[in-house]
This record gives C-alpha cells, structure tokens and sequence, in this order.
C-alpha cells in the first residue's frame, strides 16, 4: 500500500497456489445469492395478478423481463428511432434513447453469432457479468484487506436488498462489472489500461459524469500531496500520477458526454436525450431541486428541509466513519462523486434503491466492523428486504391511474 492511500500496483492478491480456491469461494458465494434470488422472484411470481406483460402467475423467464428488460429488448430488435415520439403539447415521450446500448447491443452480437433470442441470452449475459463482477469486486476489496473480510464483501454484494437485479435483463450487472474493474485498475495505478474501460462503462449506464467527478477529485488530492505533502516521498508518488489522472479524467469527461452526443447525432435534437430521460419525470430538469421538492410534498417545506439537512448530515458522518475510510481513497473518491450526482440530477422515487448499487464499495465497510460478524444479521435482513424489493416494486400492482411504481 503506498504511502498516499492508493494501491500498489498487484495489490494483496493470494498466491499462485490458492488462485483456484479463492475463485471457487468467491462464485460459491454468489451462486448462493443467486440462487436466493431466484427463490425470491419464483415466489413473487408465483403471486403476481394479471400485469401489462403478462397474464397472473407467469413463468421466471417472462416475470424477470417486466419494466426496462422490454425497453432493452426493444433496443435489441428495433434499435433507436431516428425521430422523437412527441405527445399533442411536443413534448418528447419515453423512447429508447433513456436506455444505453452496450448491453443490448452486446446480446444482439452474441445473438447473430449464436441464433439464440433475447429470452436466453439477456438473463445469461446479465449473470455472466454479475459473475465476473463479483471476482474483480473480491480483488479490489483484497487491495484494502484480507481474503476473510473481502469475501464478507462479495457476500454483502450479492445479497444486497436488490441483488436479484443481478439476474434480470437490465445493464446493471454489466455496469457493475464494468465499474469495479475502473475502480480496480485506478487503484492500482494502471490509468491508460482504466481508459477504455471508463469509456465502456459510459456506455453501459449513465455513469461517466461521477467518475470524471471522482477522477477529478483523485487529481486534486494528487496535486495537492505533491506539492504541500510532508514526505518526500509522498510527493514524488503523488507527482507522478497527476499527468495520468488529469489524461484520465479528459477521457472520462468525453465518455461522459459520449451518448447524448450520439443521441444528437441520430436525431438532429442536441437535446434530444435530455428531454428524453426528462419524459419520464414530467417536468424539466433542475439540479437538487427535487430532493427538496419530494420530502417537502410529504412533511411539508420546514420539516422537508430538516430532511435534507439529515440526508446531508449523514452522508458526512458516514464517510467519516473509520470503516468507510477503510475503503480506500479510489472507491471513497468514487461513492462521493455519486452520491453528488445523485443529489444533482436524481429525482428521489421507488427506483432510486435500485440506484444505488454503484456504491458497492461501501459492502467492504459493512464487513470490516466485529471481524465480519455483524454480516450474521446483515445478511438475513438482506434477504428480507431484497423479498420486500421483489414483491412490492418488481412484481406489478396496480396502485392508480398511471400503474404500479417502478423497481
């Protein structure tokens, strides 16, 4: 571990001899989740009414395709239109523009090369990639720990109250997978090998704008160890590493800008994927504004604002706790950024559980406290709330006029 915070290049990684036993325990734990979820989302559709994708009772492959997995598979046989739907008003309606294309357009390539459909492959790439996330996430909590602890981790991960995301055909599995490989490969200073992967993940969902925030925040603190460090060799580490981030974080500020350029691009509307997320919301975009807007609607304005002072409050004294420290500079810069994003341009609603995966990181400071015992009843409350997940916000119920919640 270097002086400055930052891995080493290697991290703490098992020997040659125990490369298979670690693998093996880390894909026992999340087939373990796995297999929980999908024990979950069998029950949830076992009681699952009548819904606007299927009759009552419907069978796993066609409940786990309800909500965005009929937007991706729309993506996978029609691609984007060309021209926006608009309402009588002109105001742009959903289309697949809200939705990026790495994972559709990932299943339409391993479709033409196999001849399989989207009912098999989009659950079998979403595993796959949940898989292979969850080892790269075993990796880089293993930069921070040892091997007990780090797969504590992995265990928090994959039972995480929205874990069954993991196997439904939406992105996230494969962003997760995408951005604990970034987190990984900039924590152990390979920043020209992070480059494509940012410009991946970009694609994959809408995560560019915090990582070029966190990348940012990681130059910052890089600049200032080498200039005002107190040991000579902090300085000379942090020194080094300026040029590369400061390149990194170009390459993350372009990939951020990536899709809606092309969305721009395809339709001739430079706003085009603004106002296509913004459909969804009813109502244009206004940094920060909703999480005031939605606390006061409930409790009213004073008791609203007291609501946010809290969230923001315990923010801090999360990120001040030992443990969320021991994360690591890399994966604290990253969970800072994204809660920034969130609060600048997430409209607080049922999906935003299923938003905050991306701070898996912090699954590593659950499992340090107590030498990982706490996880006897973290993981059982898990599993609660991840059945309370499934059968409230994934199954469908008709609430009112416009439906259901979202997941």
């Amino acid at each position: 571990m270097s002086r400055t915070g930052t891995a080493a290049p290697g991290g703490a990684v098992p020997g040659p001899g125990l490369r298979v036993h670690w693998v093996a325990q880390v894909l026992a734990v999340f087939v373990a989740g796995r297999l929980v979820s999908t024990a979950i989302l069998l029950l949830a559709a076992a009681r699952q009414g009548p819904s606007p994708w299927s009759g009552a009772a419907p069978g796993y492959g066609t409940f786990i395709n309800f909500w965005d997995s009929g937007w991706y598979e729309r993506i996978f046989t029609e691609g984007y239109p060309s021209e926006l739907p608009r309402d009588g008003l002109g105001a742009v309606g959903h289309n697949q523009w809200a939705f990026y294309p790495l994972y559709p357009g990932l299943v339409r390539a391993l479709a033409a090369a196999t001849g399989l459909g989207w009912g098999v492959l989009a659950p079998v790439v979403a595993v796959a990639a949940a898989a292979a996330a969850s080892l790269v996430i075993y990796r880089l909590f293993m930069l921070r720990t040892e091997h007990r602890t780090a797969l504590a981790g992995v265990a928090v991960v994959s039972f995480a109250p929205v874990a069954a995301v993991l196997q439904v055909p939406y992105a996230e599995s494969l962003h997760l997978l995408l951005l604990a490989s970034a987190l990984y490969l900039v924590s152990v200073r390979r920043y020209g090998a992070a480059m494509p992967v940012v410009v991946l993940m970009a694609l994959a969902r809408p995560a560019g704008v915090p990582f070029a925030i966190a990348v940012g925040i990681l130059f910052l603190h890089a600049l200032w160890t080498a200039r005002r460090g107190r040991d000579p060799r902090d300085r000379r580490e942090a020194g080094s590493t300026v040029l590369p981030l400061f390149l990194l974080g170009v390459v993350s500020s372009a990939a951020a800008v990536a899709w809606p350029i092309i969305a721009w691009a395809a339709t001739g509307l430079p706003t085009a994927y603004v106002e296509t997320e913004t459909a969804w919301r009813g109502e244009p975009l206004v940094p920060f504004l909703p999480w005031f807007e939605a606390p006061a609607a409930v409790v009213g304005p004073a008791a609203g604002a007291l609501v946010v002072v809290g969230l923001v409050v315990g923010a801090l004294a999360v990120f001040l706790a030992p443990s969320v420290r021991a994360v690591g500079l890399v994966p604290g810069a990253w969970c800072a950024a994204y809660l920034l994003y969130l609060a600048a341009f997430w409209d607080p609603q049922s999906s935003t559980w299923r938003i905050l995966l991306p701070l898996f990181p912090l699954a590593l400071a659950l499992a340090i406290p107590r030498g990982g015992r706490l996880l006897w009843v973290l993981l059982p409350v898990s599993v609660v709330l991840q059945f309370l997940w499934v059968d409230w916000l994934w199954a469908w119920t008709p609430t009112g006029p416009d439906g259901d919640y979202p997941p």
